[in-house]
């Protein structure tokens, strides 16, 4: 027993090792964690990610479904209208791709496919996110264009999708290629 004391302490002073090499690889999990039990945290996790980002993207959707009974909106442009229904309609792709894992979960529950469930969930939240991410900016270049013209709105807008895909793809994809994170 000492001896396998003296070796996990020596495996663990290395970085990312823990005595099994398991922390090299996307998501290998925590030491003495099976595959059950990782699959089961990032499930959890998921969902806790899901709570967070499906309750933006329900105060945007009301916003959105909302907007067309003001008096202003008979003053959008054509292209303000039809720029208004594809923010619309990313607001509900994104609403089903958010709530579809935890349908998914219900679904196969106690089904034994939680592996599949965790891989299957994760794409959708991806997808829902970039949803997400192209309906605010949607919505931003909308109420931008009605309150001004020309430069600004190019600027703004590009600002936020920039925001976006910087703050939600980009920086993470960046810090997953290297290997030591900082």
């Amino acid at each position: 027993m000492a001896k396998n004391a003296a070796a996990s302490a020596n495996s663990a002073d290395r970085p990312g090792d823990a005595g099994t090499g398991r922390q090299d690889k996307p998501d290998a999990g925590r030491p003495d964690e099976t595959a059950a039990e990782r699959d089961d945290r990032n499930l959890i996790e998921l969902l806790q990610e899901l709570r967070v980002a499906g309750l933006g993207v329900q105060v945007l959707f009301g916003f959105m479904l909302s907007l067309p009974f003001t008096t202003k909106f008979v003053k959008l442009s054509h292209a303000q209208r039809e720029l208004y229904v594809a923010s619309l309609l990313l607001a509900a792709i994104s609403t089903a791709l958010l709530m579809g894992p935890v349908a998914y979960h219900r679904l196969v529950f106690r089904r034994r496919q939680k592996e599949i469930l965790v891989k299957d969930a994760n794409i959708m939240a991806l997808c829902g996110l970039a949803a997400v991410g192209l309906a605010i900016s949607g919505a931003v270049l909308l109420v931008v264009s009605y309150v001004d013209q020309g430069l600004p709105v190019v600027i703004i807008t590009a600002f936020v999708v920039c925001l976006f895909a910087g703050l939600w793809f980009v920086l993470p994809l960046a810090r997953r290629r290297s290997r030591f994170p900082q």
